[in-house]
């Protein structure tokens, strides 16, 4: 460790706040995590990554944040019967919650996709410095990916952790999941978004599983976890055009 980071806050926070479930943050484990945000800091420094640079920042608002969906993942491992699903992670940007995620449940198949080849070059780097197998980079727009045969309905879980209201957020990511898939969507407040999402959900082959209402742990940031299966095949329509999901949401 360098001596920028001699007062180490992200391993003490990763520690002692609760992921729920089963999930275990092993000594590991936090270590990676602590390469990830040094390597984070540091290339930030030369390309638009983050505006979130100091410790307890990072360590909440993307690691802890990120990893308010591995028990849901979780539990889609142990009702499959298998560690090595497939998850895309769709906009992944600095890699939130993809690589937070792989970390910790390693066995996943990962995918990282996102419009901006040069913040994959900097996710490509995390990998291989951490030494994470079963990561695919993906340079393209979702809705171009989700009309393309290798990635379309190929997933078991896609997520998102974006802006973009929910019906856009349903465009663009459930065309990836496989009937019988999950897509957890990452939101803020979600209770309007919900309530005006239920048209664009079913007609995209989805139905709201549940949705959970929370304070991420250590703020008073609400956030929400939006179950959605895949209980039907999305029709070749959608995903629309670039840009027209958010231009004209469903």
């Amino acid at each position: 460790m360098d001596e920028n980071n001699s007062q180490d806050l992200i391993s003490p926070i990763l520690r002692e706040t609760p992921i729920g479930g089963e999930i275990v943050l092993t000594a590991e484990r936090i270590n990676a995590f602590r390469r990830y945000a040094d390597m984070l800091v540091e290339r930030n420094k030369v390309m638009n990554l983050t505006n979130i640079v100091d410790d307890e920042g990072i360590a909440v608002r993307h690691f802890v944040d990120s990893l308010t969906i591995c028990p849901y993942i979780e539990k889609e491992l142990s009702e499959k019967g298998r560690r090595d699903l497939s998850l895309i992670d769709v906009g992944t940007g600095a890699g939130f919650p993809g690589i937070p995620v792989k970390i910790t449940l390693p066995d996943l198949r990962l995918t990282l996709m996102d419009s901006l080849n040069k913040r994959l070059g900097f996710l490509k780097d995390v990998s291989e410095e951490l030494g994470l197998k079963g990561v695919e980079l993906v340079h393209s727009r979702a809705e171009d990916a989700g009309r393309n045969k290798r990635y379309r309905e190929k997933y078991d879980i896609a997520t998102a952790r974006a802006v973009a209201a929910l019906p856009v957020l349903c465009e663009y990511c459930l065309p990836f999941v496989k009937p019988g898939g999950v897509f957890l969507a990452m939101k803020g407040k979600s209770e309007e978004e919900v309530a005006g999402s239920s048209r664009a959900i079913t007609l995209l082959g989805g139905t709201i599983e549940s949705c959970d209402r929370f304070t991420l742990p250590g703020t008073d940031m609400e956030r929400s976890v939006i179950v959605i299966r895949k209980v039907r095949h999305t029709p070749p329509q959608y995903p629309r055009q670039a840009g027209k999901p958010s231009k004209d949401p469903i």
